[in-house]
């Protein structure tokens, strides 16, 4: 960062000399060259001085590194345009954002660092993407993210969460699939309210998390999850509840399959949180809807 703010017209001899690095045989040396890289690629100056394109498709290069750090930070140098060169997001978009996808879909990564540096950029990345590029890719990517929703890693939970409330932002006249995977991501949203750790919590709670289209009012969530007030989790869940039912009563069934889920939940506030949750939905549903409701599941808790 010292030398994108002091060593500008020097920058193009040394991104030259350092393009092979990438290519070495130590880790040592790909890791370092490629942290170079996307620390640079936050700054403007490689976009003043022509060296975006090259510096970016290098980073897309790494991504069949065979070490995880140096695939983790191509991803990091990639997610770093945003801040960068904003305005050269649209243009690359769609190359962006299947290397993200590829980051999530990273298989030789069994501490899932790739994933999260792939949630992270992406989530910074979205809000200068192009609404096509992105939902072609919202199904793939919402059904990629939901097993990290649970992760026993707070970092995972948090990074997924917050990039699945951002996507719910590009759903309006998509599939009927992705509208699914916005009412079971609802779900889990409301039941993380009772995550745990504080930072998971935090942005569960954040009105953007509240997903457009599930007939949930935005002051719903502003009224109850105001930063000066604390939560009572009950009555929040009793009025979240009345409006799912009273615009998708069809969906019951659907909600409490997603809910019997958590009743093995590994936190015992989830495990509590989700019977209450279904007992709000039946609350409120009408009686010729409440047939949708399978007794003996139920029940069983299975």
């Amino acid at each position: 960062s010292a030398m994108a703010r002091h060593a500008g017209p020097r920058l193009p001899l040394i991104v030259k000399n350092l393009i092979p690095t990438l290519s070495s045989v130590f880790d040592s040396q790909r890791i370092t060259a490629t942290a170079f890289f996307a620390e640079l690629l936050s700054s403007n100056v490689v976009n003043d001085l022509l060296l975006l394109e090259t510096v970016m498709d290098n980073m897309t290069g790494r991504q069949k590194d065979a070490c995880t750090l140096v695939r983790m930070l191509a991803l990091r140098g990639l997610g770093n345009i945003a801040s960068g060169s904003p305005e050269k997001v649209r243009k690359h978009g769609a190359k962006l954002l299947a290397s993200m996808v590829n980051g999530m879909d990273d298989k030789d990564d069994p501490h899932n660092l790739v994933a999260l540096e792939a949630m992270s950029s992406l989530s910074k990345l979205l809000d200068h993407l192009e609404d096509r590029d992105i939902q072609s890719m919202l199904l793939h990517i919402a059904i990629r993210i939901r097993p990290f929703f649970d992760s026993e890693q707070p970092d995972l939970r948090r990074s997924s969460i917050v990039l699945f409330g951002s996507l719910t932002k590009f759903s309006e006249g998509t599939c009927e699939v992705f509208f699914e995977q916005i009412l079971n991501g609802l779900v889990t949203l409301l039941l993380h309210l009772q995550d745990p750790k504080a930072e998971v919590v935090n942005v569960s709670a954040r009105p953007p998390c509240c997903p457009a289209g599930t007939g949930v009012r935005r002051p719903v969530f502003l009224n109850h999850l105001r930063e000066e007030r604390s939560l009572h989790y009950g009555e929040f869940m009793n009025n979240v509840c009345k409006h799912l039912m009273q615009s998708y009563p069809e969906m019951l069934n659907r909600l409490i399959l997603t809910n019997l889920f958590y009743f093995k939940s590994h936190w015992a506030d989830i495990r509590a949180a989700a019977p209450m949750f279904i007992g709000f939905l039946v609350l409120h549903v009408d009686e010729d809807n409440c047939q949708q409701v399978d007794l003996d599941q139920l029940i069983s808790g299975e």
